[in-house]
């Protein structure tokens, strides 16, 4: 079945509002300071969820004057933010859990809790591989932020749940604050990955190697018997857009008219191989690059 990305946001926004309104009612009835840690946890998640669903339907928006590079890093802007909730979000956790070990605390129908969190365990999983392969569709960095929000949501609730049976096992209520912290823990490394790398695509971080080699390989599967090399070969992501800038040499003799029209379908080959692309080619002749090493003033020189 296909979904939208704004489709598959609206999912985890529907299952976080169910997994809230459980999670708190079991953690007051349970006195539980992992469940509770657990429900807060969620509230960031329906947070991320939400963050998700706007950034995607405004980064789908198409340029304007204000914007003419188009609203693709607003899925960046959200996943940072999304990750930055889950930091605070630890923290938070830590602090309500030190706080039950310096002054006791007791647990209460622990049943009730267990079946709870396993019903959490196996539904975040199943939520969070949805949203995993919609943002592998889509390649959306907020639907990436959601879906790694309830994974966390998953583990986290599987230390709740040994957490509940140690309780339940030992009557050491100990057991439950000291899962929670383990589970903050989790959940602030969990936010700083996300942050880092949509702070990273906000930067303009180059891709990985494989993929510019990538690129490297569609060029030269469509390169015309006119070019002559290129050089100058960048890319970006924003969002789940990529921009790809290079500066190709024509042989001497092709016209600019010439030079021009096979500059396009350069451009146009790689964006049809390249789905969500965009590819700006500065044209130059053979001879302005390069100088007596063979090497461009201005970087390597990959020549026919």
């Amino acid at each position: 079945m296909t979904f939208s990305k704004a489709s598959a946001a609206g999912v985890s926004i529907a299952y976080n509002l169910l997994l809230i309104a459980l999670k708190v009612a079991v953690g007051v009835i349970t006195g539980s300071v992992a469940i509770i840690s657990e429900a807060l946890h969620s509230i960031m998640d329906l947070v991320a969820a939400v963050i998700a669903f706007v950034s995607v339907r405004k980064a789908d928006e198409p340029a304007d004057a204000e914007h003419p590079y188009g609203h693709a890093k607003a899925e960046n802007i959200a996943a940072a933010f999304e990750g930055f909730l889950l930091i605070v979000a630890s923290v938070v956790i830590v602090v309500e859990a030190v706080r039950r070990l310096e002054s006791g605390s007791e647990v209460q129908s622990i049943g009730l809790g267990i079946g709870v969190i396993a019903f959490s365990i196996v539904g975040s999983a199943l939520v969070a591989s949805f949203l995993f392969r919609q943002a592998r569709k889509h390649e959306s960095p907020a639907l990436e932020g959601d879906a790694t929000h309830l994974q966390a949501d998953s583990l986290s609730s599987v230390a709740v749940l040994v957490g509940l049976i140690l309780v339940q096992i030992t009557g050491n209520a100990a057991f439950d604050s000291i899962v929670a912290i383990l589970i903050a823990v989790w959940i602030a490394y969990t936010g700083a990955r996300i942050t880092w790398r949509a702070v990273m695509d906000l930067m303009d971080l180059a891709p990985p190697p494989e993929e510019m080699d990538a690129i490297e390989r569609m060029i030269a599967s469509n390169r015309p018997a006119e070019m002559a090399g290129y050089h100058k070969l960048r890319a970006r992501k924003a969002g789940s857009r990529r921009y790809v800038e290079m500066h190709v040499q024509f042989r001497s003799g092709t016209s600019l008219e010439k030079a021009h029209e096979l500059a396009h379908r350069l451009r146009d080959a790689i964006e049809s191989e390249m789905g969500g692309s965009e590819v700006l080619i500065h044209v130059e002749p053979e001879s302005s690059v390069k100088d007596r090493d063979g090497e461009s003033a201005e970087g390597p020189f990959r020549s026919g």
